[in-house]
């Protein structure tokens, strides 16, 4: 049986497992974010090394999220999915069990590349179940508020789960999760076809990787180490050097990872950029911002959980429909702007970060205008990296935005962690308070994550071309 013989039912049903999957993968995202000062207090990661219970999940993700569809293409998606599923599971149990910081970090990057495979897979797996227009825009609405909305259940869940029981538990909720999912795909997915005609790019996918994995690591520890030390500076140079090698492979090979050709369109080019820039200083300011409640204002994982939720119900309304509705009357540029300037404008307020500082004063307003500015931005950031693709191309496109996001998303919070991490330190050694010194970190860190914000919403309205038909394009995204 293939997707186009499912009954009308069936297909529906199977959208929900595949929505309940990507899920998992959202609420890791958000869910872990609320339990790293608990995290850092338990397995003793310092300020700088504790991003990379982040990063280990993000790099991996956002670099093997094009391999991941890739090896749909080749192997089939269905079973690539269940392969993707099963080990994002299994790397759940390891981290939740996890007794060091090196186990953490390692089981963190191989649920990186589960949740890569699955994230990937499952967008493939809509559009081959849903191929008339009407019914793919509502399935992506579905997808949308369901990547939205899981941020909410993530930030919540990661409050409880860890204030009730401890940090283990926002690993180990994923297992029963991925175990339901698993045996309702054995269900419901038809089998699909694999297309052996479709060459696995493995040196352009390693390439980047270990480029960009060297990249965060020498900024990372660029504060212990030196930013002139040999170390840092030989990290740096080979990082350049796997991305010229990662270049000049996509230049020549048949079937490349990532088409160069496709960033000759002004659109992609700039959508890219953009989102490299908002990712980056949104990652950041996730990060940073559950450090300075916890570690300046005394808030409990509750408390911090409780204070992303506004930021987090606005974007999952935005995608249950008002996104759409804003892009066909305004088009992509001007909202896109708006929305990237209402976020600068939400950080410039963290970027405050006083140290007597009240969650309805100095927390609440600056989380609605993100939440607003990213409800607004985000279907549009999507939507202009897809407005002058080819048909064929979309799925592509839709890869490759993807992937800035998370690995923009990386390099912004190792970089602007380091930045906060050496004020506060500098802070401290001229006599200034621990909080004092924490808050001036961190008010470096939002301030600049405000003005990456503001370029990228400059970057938006002064090289992103109007689109001449929104409507139209609207009914295509994915959210």
């Amino acid at each position: 049986m293939t997707e186009q013989d499912l009954h009308p039912r069936r297909r529906w049903l199977a959208l929900m497992v595949l929505c309940l999957g990507v899920l998992m993968i959202v609420l890791d995202t958000t869910i872990v974010n609320v339990a790293l000062p608990s995290i850092r207090a338990d397995l003793g990661f310092s300020e700088t090394s504790l991003v990379w219970v982040v990063n280990a999940y993000m790099l991996s993700f956002g670099g093997f999220m094009l391999l991941g569809g890739r090896l749909g293409d080749l192997y089939g998606h269905r079973r690539m999915f269940l392969l993707g599923l099963a080990l994002f599971t299994a790397a759940s149990a390891a981290c939740g069990v996890a007794g060091s910081q090196t186990m953490l970090v390692a089981a963190r990057a191989v649920q990186g590349l589960g949740g890569a495979v699955v994230s990937a897979i499952s967008l493939s797996l809509i559009m081959n179940l849903f191929t008339e227009d009407g019914e793919r825009a509502k399935a992506m609405g579905v997808y949308g508020f369901v990547c939205a909305g899981g941020g909410s259940i993530g930030v919540l869940l990661g409050g409880l789960l860890t204030s009730a029981l401890d940090w283990h538990w926002v690993f180990l909720v994923n297992v029963p999760i991925g175990a339901v999912v698993f045996g309702l795909c054995l269900l419901l997915l038809p089998r699909s076809k694999a297309q052996q005609a479709v060459r696995l790019d493995l040196a352009g996918a390693v390439s980047v990787t270990s480029a960009l994995m060297l990249a965060v690591y020498a900024v990372v520890n660029g504060n212990e180490a030196g930013w002139t030390s040999t170390r840092t500076l030989a990290m740096l140079g080979s990082a350049l050097l796997l991305m010229v090698v990662f270049l000049l492979i996509e230049a020549r090979v048949r079937q490349p990872l990532m088409p160069l050709s496709l960033f000759k369109l002004r659109s992609v080019a700039v959508a890219n950029a953009v989102g490299v820039l908002w990712a980056a200083a949104m990652f950041a300011w996730f990060f940073i911002s559950a450090l300075y409640m916890q570690l300046v204002l005394g808030f409990s994982a509750m408390q911090i959980g409780l204070a992303f939720l506004p930021a987090n119900l606005i974007m999952a309304g935005f995608s249950l429909g008002l996104s759409a509705k804003i892009v066909m009357r305004f088009g992509i540029r001007g909202p896109l702007t708006v929305g990237l300037l209402l976020g600068a404008a939400g950080l410039a307020l963290f970027a405050r970060a006083p140290v007597d500082g009240t969650m309805w004063i100095d927390i609440v307003p600056g989380m609605l205008l993100l939440g607003l500015g990213s409800g607004v931005a985000f279907n549009p950031v999507l939507l202009a990296a897809m407005s002058e693709v080819k048909p064929e191309d979309s799925g592509l496109a839709s890869g490759v935005v993807n992937t800035s996001f998370m690995m923009g998303g990386a390099l912004g919070l190792a970089v602007l962690a380091s930045l906060a991490a050496a004020r506060s330190s500098s802070r401290s050694a001229a006599g200034a308070a621990l909080p004092q010194a924490l808050s001036g970190g961190y008010q470096l860190a939002f301030g600049l994550g405000a003005g990456f914000a503001l370029l990228a919403a400059l970057l938006a309205a002064l090289l992103l071309r109007p689109v001449a038909k929104p409507a139209a394009a609207a009914g295509t995204q994915p959210g």
